[in-house]
């Protein structure tokens, strides 16, 4: 007889309730949500196309763990240097959409 049986025979009228846990995603990530906005803007770097995203002002670990997330998300390398996060590629529009869904304010820039 286990735990919840015991208190079952010692309390039959009770109904344990459920919690519920609605963590976000930049929980789950163990990020940090900024309030300034991101930059997210295409450049080319030795004639490849690549996305950048400025602004972010984390620690270290949670530029790693973004960069982890977006890389994965999308399916493509990509690394943070400079307090920047470059992904390989123009995916503007999924990044976008994924840092918005993470909680974060993000502006577009150039084309």
């Amino acid at each position: 007889m286990d735990l919840k049986d015991q208190l079952k025979d010692l309390f039959p009228d009770h109904e344990p309730q459920e919690e519920e846990k609605t963590a976000s995603k930049s929980d789950k990530l163990n990020i940090w949500l900024q309030s300034d906005p991101l930059i997210c803007e295409f450049s080319k770097r030795k004639g490849k196309a690549n996305t950048l995203i400025k602004g972010y002002s984390g620690a270290k670990k949670d530029f790693q763990n973004l960069t982890k997330y977006l890389k994965k998300e999308i399916g493509v390398g990509g690394s943070h240097k400079n307090e920047e996060i470059i992904i390989q590629g123009d995916y503007r529009e999924q990044i976008m959409s994924l840092l918005k869904d993470l909680g974060f304010n993000v502006k577009r820039v150039g084309g």
